[in-house]
């Protein structure tokens, strides 16, 4: 599916805030509300629109640290196996596969340091940890939407 100008503008504005309603998109792209809501349709559809997010405060949720881990599989760890069991846990925001000496970058959203140390001993105890490095997340320039998973 080509995606052409107006889609992407689309995106943009429900990217900012997707709950303003369809008139409203309407107006800033020159389309009727009707051919907004068939182009959201288009787009969701084809997968360029993946999902409408709720932009959570991490702070209000209890959740005001911000970890990033680099993780290295242990070496008989089974990696279809990590990426099958990795989304279960709660507190990981993302998890990317990344190039050079690690394995995974993961994002990690908890209430403090003891649950950081927490996960990482729960990923140990699982089997997956061969090695890791945690960066804490001192203050935030730019961030994607918090998208609560729940407990």
């Amino acid at each position: 599916m080509a995606i052409d100008d107006i889609d992407r503008k689309i995106l943009g504005l429900l990217a900012e805030d997707a709950r303003q309603p369809l008139a409203a998109v309407g107006a800033a792209v020159g389309l009727s509300p009707s051919a907004v809501n068939e182009r959201q349709r288009r787009l969701s559809g084809s997968g360029a629109l993946r999902a409408i997010r709720a932009d959570a405060d991490p702070a209000a949720l209890g959740l005001p640290v911000r970890a990033f881990v680099w993780l290295a599989l242990a070496p008989l760890a089974d990696e279809g196996a990590f990426r099958a069991a990795i989304p279960a846990h709660s507190e990981v925001t993302a998890c990317h596969h990344v190039t050079g000496p690690w394995s995974y970058l993961l994002q990690i959203q908890v209430a403090d340091l003891a649950s950081v140390e927490a996960f990482l001993a729960r990923l140990k105890a699982e089997g997956w940890l061969a090695r890791s490095e945690t960066i804490l997340a001192l203050s935030e320039v730019v961030a994607p939407p918090f998208r609560f998973r729940g407990a």
